[in-house]
């Protein structure tokens, strides 16, 4: 049996997105108990030439929306805006939940074999649509998920595997 595209994208950016979403309601639990500025926790970052906190979420949310988008063909939503606190980026995973539920499977019919040429830094790079979710979007995707959650435990959130494979539901 092969896995559909719509299963192996939006299926799987929704789910990973809810966890991301929780972990955020779980960083502004623990500001508000701990008496911590969430910024602080929001700029934090595991590396100085790494991206913060919040680049962090707004990286997973471009490459859940803008990957299904390039394969259903559809406009890139937009991902600028100013995710100052907490609020902001629950805000931004919601608006990227939003698009991924407007999206149906037979949108991305056919997605697997489209071929797709991508602006990397200065250079193009071509894939199908298939190898482009497999190999490029999704680890990436999952890359920012992990790094988010990775700079709120080693911040000191109390959080464990079983909140970044958060069950929808």
């Amino acid at each position: 049996m092969q896995v559909s595209m719509y299963k192996a994208s939006v299926a799987t950016f929704q789910k990973h997105l809810h966890a991301l979403d929780g972990i955020l309601d779980k960083a502004a639990a623990h500001a508000e108990a701990r008496k911590i500025d969430p910024a602080v926790l929001l700029s934090a970052r595991l590396y100085p030439d790494m991206f913060d906190m919040k680049r962090q979420v707004k990286e997973a949310c471009a490459f859940a929306g803008g990957a299904v988008a390039r394969l259903a063909g559809l406009p890139i939503p937009a991902n600028d805006g100013n995710d100052a606190m907490i609020p902001d980026l629950k805000a931004r995973i919601a608006a990227t939940q939003a698009f991924l539920a407007s999206i149906s499977p037979e949108q991305l019919a056919g997605a697997a074999d489209k071929v797709l040429t991508l602006k990397v830094g200065p250079n193009d790079m071509t894939f199908t649509g298939e190898d482009y979710l497999l190999h490029f979007a999704l680890p990436n995707f999952y890359f920012h998920c992990t790094t988010a959650y990775a700079i709120l435990r080693h911040n000191g959130l109390e959080i464990g595997k079983r909140d970044f494979m958060r069950r929808t539901g």
